[in-house]
């Protein structure tokens, strides 16, 4: 009963740092996100894609994807503004840990199982302006696939960054029905490369 009660209150301690040190996690972006708007964006597009998707006239499907325009310049115009907003933060408070779940204050005892958080905001705001401008020259359709894609992983890491990767991919399967691996696999090939560049160790 000794050994349980002891392995109970270790693990309550733990707990209760984690939620503080995610708390800390959650007030930065929180702090560098309120000049924008992107939540209500990102739902705009999202929802605005599967119904030109489902859209079986091909003219109505493009007259969709055509009044999305001015809301997916300004979500990559967003994002860049953030990623350069969160470029003036701590590098001490914009790790974020590699391993699955959280551990707190990993960065000060182990740093080689961090990343920085602000460079991986940079490769998000340049894959998005990547897609927006359409440099590949993908059908509408494609297009929006693939910035579907990388708005989804964009949100992935700012949930990772405030809670952990499991609890990231766990969202990300909830609210969008895709698996991380999948959505991974769905972005271009410019941020899939950068992106796997950040988490090899420096």
């Amino acid at each position: 009963m000794d050994v349980f009660l002891i392995a109970l209150s270790l693990f309550v301690l733990w707990r209760l740092v984690c939620k503080r040190y995610q708390s800390a996690h959650i007030q930065l972006l929180a702090q560098h996100l309120l000049p924008y708007q992107l939540e209500k964006h990102i739902e705009t597009l999202t929802q605005g894609y599967l119904r030109a998707i489902q859209t079986e006239d091909e003219s109505r499907q493009l007259q969709i994807f055509d009044t999305l325009s001015p809301t997916e310049h300004t979500v990559a115009a967003q994002i860049q503004g953030l990623a350069q907003s969160m470029q003036t933060a701590n590098q001490a408070q914009t790790q974020l840990c590699i391993l699955a779940f959280c551990v707190p204050y990993v960065e000060k005892y182990l740093p080689s199982l961090t990343r920085d958080f602000r460079q991986l905001l940079l490769i998000h705001a340049e894959g998005i302006q990547h897609v927006v401008a359409n440099e590949a020259g993908l059908s509408p359709k494609e297009r929006a696939f693939q910035l579907s894609a990388e708005l989804y992983l964009f949100q992935n890491s700012c949930h990772w960054f405030c809670k952990s990767r499991n609890v990231a991919n766990a969202r990300l399967q909830v609210q969008h029905k895709v698996s991380y691996q999948k959505t991974l696999e769905s972005v271009s090939g410019r941020t899939r490369q950068a992106y796997a560049q950040w988490l090899q160790p420096a």
